[in-house]
This record gives structure tokens, C-alpha cells and sequence, in this order.
């Protein structure tokens, strides 16, 4: 704990603010956000510490608080998800073709366009690009230093959001990602607000 002896009241305060500040934003909250809130509020508590009790209390919903891009959020809990599908909007997947560019960029940032499809063995179609750069999954991270200076693309935080990862560090094997599979294998099942495109190249 920081400082001194820390008392329930101060940790019961601590745990509705960090629940209040969460709930209040749409993106992961990070740490430093939430340490400034408990410093400006007077309590001397640690981020960890809060977000551990916290996570203790909600042990038992059906949401949970996770780590995600670089941040925390809360999230309804795997198990309960199947329950909502036709209740809630069910995301559309991210078409092969998206996919495979989406994992090669994931894989090999920064990269250019040429640099993907030689790896992919197939053009690049705009209209791929195009969706994912709309669902902000990549952007532009500046340009490479050779003829025609083309565009190298990288991943954002929305990507890692909406992979549930906290950093780049956690990405999974390349072989469970779709990078090496059998053009014929049917695309992994991967959420993402992106509409399906046409085709794969």
C-alpha cells in the first residue's frame, strides 16, 4: 500500500471512483489516468492495489475488469456471451482476406504495401485497406526511405482492444493467427465492427 495504513473507507472510495471512471470511458482507462483521479481525490492508494480489490467485488458478475491496450476496461465474461447473441448486435467478422492482411501487418509492422502482399502472394485490395482503416484497426506510421517513399502501416489501439490484448507483446503464435494456413481453411472467427469485404485481394 502507499504511504501510511490505508482504511476501508479509503479503499471503498477508491473502488467507486476507478469503477465510475471506467464505466465513464468508451476506451481503456490507463493506470496513469486513474493515479492522478486518486491523487486529486486525496487518497493515498496505489492503482494496483484499487484494481485488484475491485476486480475482487466483481469475482462473481457478469462483467469483469480487464487489461486491454494499454488500459483497463470492464467486459461482459466469455461464458455469458452466447447467451446474448440474439438480444445483443452481434459484431460481423473480418473477412479471410482482412484478416491475413490485418495479421501480417500485426506481424511485421511497420510495413508497406508491397511488403504485404509479397507475403500474402496476392494484391492488395482496396477495398480491404479501406475497411480497415475505417474500423481504425491500422494506420499510417510514416513512410519508408526508398524510391516512391510508400506508406508503412502499423496496428492501433482499437486493434488491440478489440483483440482483447494489452500489448503487442500478446499476440498469439503466428500459426494460430491464419499466417500459415491452407489458402482452402475457412477463416478464424475473429470480432471486429468491420463489415465483410468482397474477395481477398
Amino acid at each position: 500500500m502507499a504511504g501510511g495504513l490505508v482504511t476501508s473507507d479509503e479503499m471503498q472510495r477508491g473502488c467507486l471512483l476507478l469503477e465510475a471512471l471506467i464505466f465513464a470511458n468508451p476506451e481503456p482507462v490507463r493506470s496513469s489516468v486513474m493515479a492522478e483521479l486518486l491523487k486529486a481525490q486525496g487518497l493515498d492508494l496505489t492503482v494496483p492495489d484499487v484494481l485488484a480489490a475491485l476486480s475482487e467485488r466483481y469475482a462473481t458478475h457478469a462483467i469483469e475488469l480487464v487489461e486491454a491496450a494499454g488500459g483497463w476496461q470492464f467486459r461482459t465474461r466469455p461464458e455469458y456471451a452466447s447467451a446474448l447473441t440474439k438480444v445483443v448486435e452481434k459484431p460481423r467478422r473480418l473477412s479471410r482476406g482482412a484478416m491475413e492482411t490485418l495479421a501480417i501487418i500485426a506481424y511485421h509492422q511497420p510495413c508497406t504495401r508491397a511488403e504485404i502482399e509479397a507475403i500474402r502472394g496476392v494484391s492488395l485490395g482496396q477495398p480491404i485497406l479501406d475497411a480497415l482503416l475505417e474500423d481504425s484497426l491500422i494506420a499510417p506510421k510514416g513512410r519508408k526511405e526508398v524510391p516512391g517513399r510508400p506508406v508503412l502501416w502499423g496496428t492501433t489501439p482499437a486493434f488491440l482492444e478489440s483483440f482483447g490484448l494489452p500489448d503487442l507483446g500478446s499476440l498469439p503464435k503466428r500459426e494460430d493467427f491464419l499466417l500459415d494456413r491452407a489458402p482452402t481453411e475457412a477463416a478464424p472467427e475473429a470480432p471486429s465492427p468491420v463489415g465483410e469485404t468482397d474477395g481477398t485481394g
